[in-house]
């Protein structure tokens, strides 16, 4: 699905309506999001919706699509007045289109998963509250007291798919539970209620209330932990691949684009044989020889690329975010000030994971980049890591993200701050590091830490697509596997432990996510790919006027999209 529609001006038809009816709907929408869905509010950072849920039963989520639906069918007949309203429309229709096809398959309702299930959506608008008063951390204690309701509509919710035969993996189930368990302080030292409350100001009723409050929270994922393992568990398939049409319609939906699965499985072996071609010739460099992974232990044991002390990893992040942004306004990018400010944050969570949250709408609330550092984890090696701060902050997801937010001048409010398409964002973000080296600013080592990164990407096409699809690895691939062997995930993980140069719980947690999310991860890899490939059609429409910087101010100004519109968008500029 291409996402194309709507009409494009005509120099020959009379003029269009001077009523932005496109906008007027997007921003409509917005407006009924934030009054039916209070973590939407809290996402934009508009107050007064932050003590209550949203409702998360099958009653709850068919109202959703309804409420979709009707904005599909007011977008059919919207006329956009001009290119810009076009491209608005396109980028609506096909994301609410998806929308409505996932629900129908019974995706929407019925996954569970260790990174995009409701559970870890509800826990982690703790996340985005806002802490800086004494009501703010009453609303916070409201929604700990009544967080039981929305994981009992979850419940509801699956038990209901259960009985159409719609269940997750037990894979999916198990690591879940397992999950929940750490939030709750039930295995390991961690405790995220716990966590949560003690960053409360000193105020005896109020302390009171919120341990009152996260002890109930507590308990009620516990619950829920319980009853997956109890109610859920037995009734759960043992197989994890999805098979080819479920898998096409999730690549679909976070890619925005229509792909040959198989040939992107056979690109993705070709294009990590390049990547470690390239990483062979550095280690070169670095150790005298092309081994991969003695250059890997070398850049590991340089003391210079050590830091000890998760505060001094984190103050190091701020300071090389910053420093990018300098570097970059104003000569590779236009950077408004307003979002010059990125915060690097410890995640209070522990499962290794990176990710950006958005600015509030106000920019009140900046762009964040979180790292969820795992227990016990106390020494950092940055020759990683220097790519991921350029993923996350600028060039990469801080850049695309905020100054979607604030081009309300190009954008308009559903654009800005609802629309996240994975293969755009994170394909942006993976293309973002590459440009990076090509600016010049990764050394030898630091290149090596962004090329793991890529082959990391790279494998992540490979067996995800592989798994989900039991394809074959090929012959003149296999590397130790048996020629003409399937994907299993066992084959996956023992894949990736060697070729890849991260921690076994690390591993296993990725590839537990890639079983869960079928179609995400790729996206990043594949998503890059597209995005170089539309620079490379703009080069050859623009010849020699072809302008690296006015390429990504056109792409970045045309705001989120599927990139099945984005190229189209891009051919029309």
């Amino acid at each position: 699905m291409s996402g194309r529609s709507g009409t494009q001006p005509d120099p020959g038809q009379p003029a269009q309506p001077s009523v932005r009816e496109v906008d007027l709907i997007a921003d409509r929408y917005v407006d009924e999001c934030v009054a039916l869905y209070p973590e939407t509010a809290t996402y934009l950072g508009i107050p007064d919706h932050d003590d209550s849920w949203s409702d998360y039963s099958p009653t709850g989520l068919a109202d959703r699509i309804s409420h979709i639906r009707r904005t599909i069918a007011a977008l059919h007949g919207a006329a956009p007045c001009d290119e810009r309203e076009n491209t608005a429309k396109e980028a609506m229709l096909e994301r609410l289109g998806m929308d409505v096809e996932l629900y129908d398959a019974h995706i929407t309702a019925s996954r569970i998963s260790v990174i995009g299930g409701q559970a870890q959506e509800i826990r982690a608008i703790f996340d985005l509250m806002p802490t800086d008063s004494e009501d703010a951390w009453r609303n916070i204690a409201a929604r700990l007291r009544s967080v039981h309701r929305p994981l009992g509509q979850v419940r509801e919710t699956l038990s209901a798919e259960a009985r159409e035969g719609n269940i997750s993996a037990i894979r999916q189930i198990n690591a879940t539970i397992e999950q929940i368990r750490s939030w709750t302080g039930e295995t390991g030292d961690d405790d995220f209620f716990a966590g949560l409350v003690a960053r409360a100001p000193e105020n005896a009723a109020l302390q009171s209330d919120l341990n009152v409050a996260a002890d109930e929270a507590r308990q009620a994922f516990s619950e829920f932990a319980d009853w997956l393992g109890t109610s859920l568990a037995p009734l759960a398939p043992s197989l994890d691949a999805v098979g080819e049409e479920r898998y096409a319609l999730d690549s679909r939906y976070f890619l925005g684009a229509v792909i040959d699965l198989e040939e992107a499985y056979l690109w993705g072996f070709e294009e990590l044989h390049r990547i470690q071609e390239v990483q062979r010739a550095i280690a070169q460099e670095l150790v005298g020889e092309p081994d991969i992974k003695a250059a890997y232990a070398a850049l590991d044991s340089d003391p210079g690329r050590r830091i000890e002390g998760a505060e001094a990893f984190r103050s190091w992040m701020q300071d090389l975010a910053d420093g990018a942004v300098a570097n970059l306004a104003g000569k590779h990018f236009d950077i408004p000030d307003p979002i010059k400010k990125i915060e690097c944050c410890i995640a209070p969570t522990h499962d290794g994971s990176i990710y950006y949250t958005d600015p509030a709408e106000d920019f009140s609330r900046p762009g964040q980049m979180w790292w969820a550092v795992p227990e016990g984890i106390d020494t950092f090696s940055t020759w990683k890591e220097v790519t991921t701060v350029y993923h996350e902050g600028v060039p990469g997801h801080h850049l695309q993200i905020a100054q979607n937010a604030y081009r309300s001048e190009l954008l308009n409010r559903w654009q800005r701050k609802l629309f996240f398409c994975s293969g755009h964002g994170e394909g942006w973000a993976l293309y973002a590091e590459r440009l990076m080296d090509d600016l010049g600013y990764l050394e030898p080592g630091d290149r090596m830490g962004m090329l793991d990164a890529q082959a990391f990407r790279t494998i992540r096409v490979i067996i995800d697509i592989g798994m989900h699809l039991q394809l074959q690895i090929p012959k003149s691939n296999a590397w130790h596997f048996r020629p003409g062997e399937r994907w299993t995930p066992a084959a996956g993980f023992e894949f990736m432990t060697a070729n890849c140069s991260g921690d076994e719980p690390t591993l296993r947690f990725e590839l537990n996510r890639y079983l869960g999310w079928p179609g995400q991860a790729p996206a990043y890899k594949i998503g890059e790919r597209i995005w170089l490939e539309a620079r490379e059609e703009a080069r050859k429409r623009r010849g020699d006027t072809f302008d690296l910087s006015k390429f990504h101010s056109d792409a970045l100004n045309l705001g989120p999209l599927g990139l099945d519109p984005l190229r189209a968008a891009l051919a029309r500029i």
